[in-house]
């Protein structure tokens, strides 16, 4: 069997698990397939995928600060990269063509309905969600939100007028939902939140400190129902967990996101079903 090649890229990169969850993957299916992290700036962007193209990768996984800039370099934008004006998978077709996935949209709605598994669609159209953060992250977070049918999303971001321009996407989800931009901070409007999805890098090993968007919400105002996610792994535990774990409310961190985003990439690249119990314990032993 032919070994193929497969990556993680990012600019930082050297924090991701990624590795050692496909790795395992590819173990237990017996693939003599590899997987690394390469680190890239955003002026090597363009050339990483030409050797995508040129076959050096079979498939590329891609993480901050490049899910939205790589659209610009790809051949093809598979419908779901194209709703979130984001893509973190990269599949090199037969003939070589790019295509851009996302595969963020499906691990985030698992990931909410495990959290609050007793509500269903009517359930979650009545709650308000806030979503921190404006990157590709967060753009899935909100078509996430809006498919699921919360009807009021609210982005706060360091740029309002950033955050403003995610309204779109829920226009392309064909949603009922509702959005509203404000600045990185604290609200009156927080006591009617239900749900919190933190998806910026703020926490995450060699970033900025976790504490910029912890204190972005006030804690003691939230719905007693809400329930709390934070995309961030590694370290399994941030300030904006702490504050959350705090107020007793349900928490994740971002490691289901990783297995169930990675294990879809994994499908669209190898054809077959990836061993999601695997993938999971690899990121947690």
């Amino acid at each position: 069997m032919t070994t193929r090649r497969f990556a993680v890229i990012g600019d930082p990169v050297a924090h991701s698990k990624s590795p050692r969850m496909h790795g395992a993957a590819f173990r237990a299916l017996g693939l003599p397939h590899t997987y690394e992290a390469v680190r890239v700036g955003p002026d090597e962007l363009e050339g990483l995928v030409r050797d995508l193209r040129a076959g050096k990768y079979d498939g590329v996984n891609v993480t901050v600060p490049h899910k939205e800039r790589v659209l610009a370099f790809v051949d093809e934008l598979d419908p779901s990269a194209r709703a979130v004006g984001a893509g973190n998978t990269l599949v090199r077709q037969e003939n070589g063509a790019v295509v851009a996935h996302n595969t963020d949209v499906p691990a985030l709605v698992a990931e909410l309905r495990e959290l609050a598994p007793e509500r269903d669609a009517e359930g979650w159209a009545e709650k308000q969600a806030l979503v921190l953060g404006s990157g590709g992250a967060a753009r899935a977070a909100v078509v996430a939100l809006a498919v699921m049918g919360v009807r009021l999303i609210t982005v706060r971001a360091r740029s309002v007028e950033r955050a403003t321009t995610l309204a779109e996407l829920v226009m392309r989800a064909g949603a009922p939902a509702l959005l509203r931009a404000q600045p990185l901070a604290p609200s009156e409007d927080d006591g009617g939140f239900n749900v919190i999805v933190q998806t910026t890098s703020c926490g995450m090993e060699g970033a900025a400190p976790g504490e910029a968007v912890s204190g972005a919400v006030d804690w003691d105002r939230l719905a007693p129902d809400a329930v709390a996610l934070d995309a961030v792994y590694s370290p399994p535990e941030t300030p904006f967990l702490r504050a959350a774990f705090g107020r007793n409310l349900r928490v994740k961190n971002g490691l289901g996101m990783l297995t169930a985003q990675g294990a879809l990439a994994f499908e669209l690249w190898l054809g077959v079903r990836a061993p999601r119990e695997v993938m999971r314990a690899a990121l947690v032993s």
